[in-house]
């Protein structure tokens, strides 16, 4: 989903680059007092509100705007992504916005700043106020309009530049020259969206084999917590000690040396084009851990692909992997197989039902030949890719 917002001074020209974008990337418009009317021209409860507050005199306060603006965002779920205008003004404000699109699993891209200076801003406002006749537009309101943009806005830009997600756009030029310089940078932005799915199924299910051929066709980095510890073992590593002696008691890594080794290998990555995730997260806490490790990327999980496999072709598979050198220690007997698939289904059950609620899971028969269920992810991961990179 590609969330945008513009930023700019008064005649910087927002409204002009804000069509211009909605219609390009088809983008959702999100101005604030924009949806404010529409309530309270529908007299929702959120727009009798807002009405009651504004003929008393006072101003709609970050409350009520933050929920219209959650209510219009669920209202456009299926929407491309949203373009916000006039949010956020305020420091407050940038934080509330962050806080909203986490909760709705989502967040912003890029920040778009048209800078223009103040003699221009000026220059442009009066014209604008000769063409139109428009009584605000005179020499002392419009330095006021500017004066309140920098004291309130600075503060704005200076979190999104710490974010690393702020976008400068040279605003003076013609129309098309601007808009050439804003769509070379969303493209950027774009270009720098990470592709991250998670392969989700039972110990048998086939993700390992499959994980490694989509990592590789579509330039992705494959990511088994099994092999990371491994290899943390291999190469005597800092926690390949401590790694070896909780596997050696048949007790699982705790969270927070495989979140560390996770975070070290994704940073090791910055120019991936995404990961495919085998073997995390298992818990639901993992789920949150991997949200929030994402998030530091400005990422997040686009897909979970559920492998479906009864419990008898499961137990049949496993029993013949452990005749093979690829075997795993409860491959052995068939008891300790169905414990293990047991200790799955009562533990996954919960991330499963965590990305089923955000509706991002997307289950596939994994009984077909290996052919037929490699082409339907092949498809699979092609539509994800149309959806935020087209």
């Amino acid at each position: 989903m590609l969330n945008l917002a513009l930023f700019g001074p008064p005649g910087a020209g927002k409204g002009t680059q804000s069509t211009y974008l909605i219609e390009k990337y088809g983008l959702s418009y999100i101005s604030t007092g924009e949806i404010l009317r529409q309530e309270i021209k529908q007299q929702s409860d959120l727009g009798l509100q807002a009405k009651s507050v504004i003929e008393s005199g006072g101003l709609v306060s970050d409350e009520i705007i933050v929920q219209i603006i959650e209510k219009f965002i669920v209202e456009h779920k299926d929407s491309k992504g949203f373009l916000f205008d006039g949010f956020p003004r305020t420091y407050i404000q940038a934080y509330i916005l962050e806080g909203l699109l986490m909760k709705l699993h989502t967040q912003l891209m890029s920040l778009i700043n048209i800078d223009i200076t103040d003699k221009e801003a000026i220059q442009r406002l009066i014209k604008r106020g000769e063409d139109s006749n428009r009584a605000d537009d005179n020499l002392e309101v419009i330095q006021n309009r500017l004066k309140a943009y920098h004291q309130k806005t600075l503060p704005v830009l200076e979190f999104y530049k710490q974010k690393g997600n702020l976008v400068e756009i040279n605003g003076m030029g013609s129309i098309p020259e601007i808009q050439k310089r804003i769509s070379k940078s969303v493209e950027t932005t774009l270009s720098k969206q990470w592709l991250n799915i998670v392969l989700f199924g039972a110990p048998g299910s086939g993700r390992a084999t499959f994980g490694r051929q989509l990592a590789k066709q579509f330039n992705l980095e494959y990511i088994s917590t099994g092999d990371i510890l491994q290899e943390e073992i291999d190469r005597k590593g800092d926690f390949g000690q401590i790694i070896q002696d909780f596997m050696n008691k048949g007790s699982h890594v705790p969270d927070e040396i495989v979140v560390r080794l996770l975070e070290k290998r994704i940073a090791e990555k910055p120019k991936t084009q995404g990961f495919v995730f085998k073997g995390f997260p298992r818990t639901i806490i993992q789920a949150y851990i991997l949200d929030g490790l994402l998030r530091k990327h400005h990422t997040s999980i686009n897909t979970v692909i559920n492998f479906e496999v009864p419990t008898l072709d499961l137990i049949s598979r496993l029993e013949e992997r452990g005749k093979t050198a690829h075997a795993m220690p409860y491959d052995k007997s068939i008891e300790s197989i169905v414990h293990r698939l047991r200790e799955h289904e009562k533990k996954t059950i919960q991330v499963l039902d965590f990305y089923k609620k955000q509706k991002r899971v997307i289950d596939l028969d994994g009984t077909q030949d290996k052919e037929k269920t490699y082409g339907q992810l092949v498809n699979i991961v092609q539509e994800q890719l149309k959806q935020f990179r087209d």
